[in-house]
């Protein structure tokens, strides 16, 4: 569906309040019965999650986190359990929580099945590449600790938020930008977002285009490849989420060096979170992005 301004408070209310708003159903996986509200001690792993307990007034619950979760700031003084995907059960159960919240794509899985097995809670997060994955991420998390009505304000201040994000970044297909999200140029090869990721969303709900379509996830790519994309625009996470090449570095990589984007040395940096994470902020990094790759006012 095409966001305009005369429609994004209608797709506000029925994102705030239709289908993501449903039975917790699988998604919520408890290890007993328990009472959310008897969950004072919260594990968050996931920066997303992480954002969304704290949005919800919940932040006084959370005994620690996992190295993802960064935002706000002053989470940062909470223990760290560790890398989301890189976890141990050690250190994870060292902490004592009663409920563990996490993302999807925490694990590894044997590290995630010892854990599940513990005497505690353990709510498994959905992914979400999109506003009605966003909403429903805040439903799961706000029935978890026992704050839907919380969680329902949330996410109709969140709907809100990315409706009229969509709207004001939406383009002519013909005056859109080829934007190459690069993850990674490590021993001189990149690593490139193709469809169904993070990425490949947050530059479609930019006002942006894909320049990498023929395959999905990320992958390594070759050089060819990088030049049949043509990209107007580099996009990668800034020097704090691991892309730590500079603009001339980069500009002077001979895959990059003669496309479009390496004609102009555009390239933008975001947040990785914000960019990624898909959570309460992504309305900010939509209007982020379109900003920087339009120069548009955020």
């Amino acid at each position: 569906m095409t966001v305009t301004r005369r429609n994004f408070t209608a797709l506000a209310t029925a994102l705030a309040f239709g289908a993501p708003f449903c039975a917790l159903s699988r998604a919520v996986r408890a290890k007993d019965n328990a009472s959310p509200d008897a969950a004072r001690d919260v594990l968050s792993l996931g920066g997303s999650v992480t954002e969304i307990v704290v949005a919800l007034g919940q932040q006084h619950r959370l005994r620690a986190r996992d190295t993802t979760s960064t935002y706000p700031p002053e989470i940062q003084s909470l223990p760290d359990v560790g890398y989301l995907r890189a976890l141990s059960p050690e250190g994870v159960l060292s902490v004592g929580a009663s409920l563990i919240l996490a993302e999807a794509d925490a694990g590894p899985p044997e590290a995630i099945e010892v854990i599940r097995a513990a005497d505690l809670r353990f709510v498994e997060v959905p992914e979400a590449t999109s506003a009605a994955g966003i909403l429903r991420k805040i439903e799961v998390v706000g029935e978890a600790l026992g704050v839907p009505d919380r969680a329902r304000a949330l996410a109709a201040e969140v709907a809100g938020a990315l409706a009229a994000a969509l709207a004001d970044a939406e383009r002519p297909d013909g005056t859109k930008k080829r934007v190459m999200f690069v993850l990674s140029t490590q021993g001189g090869k990149i690593t490139a977002s193709g469809t169904g990721t993070a990425a490949d969303a947050i530059i479609r709900m930019a006002g942006g285009v894909n320049a990498i379509t023929g395959f999905e996830g990320y992958k390594q790519i070759t050089d060819e490849a990088v030049g049949l994309a043509a990209p107007d625009v580099i996009l990668m996470m800034d020097r704090g989420g691991g892309a730590a090449v500079a603009d001339d570095a980069l500009f002077s990589m001979p895959a990059i060096r003669l496309t479009p984007a390496g004609q102009t040395r555009s390239v933008v940096r975001m947040d990785g979170l914000l960019m990624l994470g898909f959570g309460p902020r992504t309305a900010q990094a939509v209007r982020q992005l379109n900003a920087a790759l339009y120069g548009t006012e955020g």
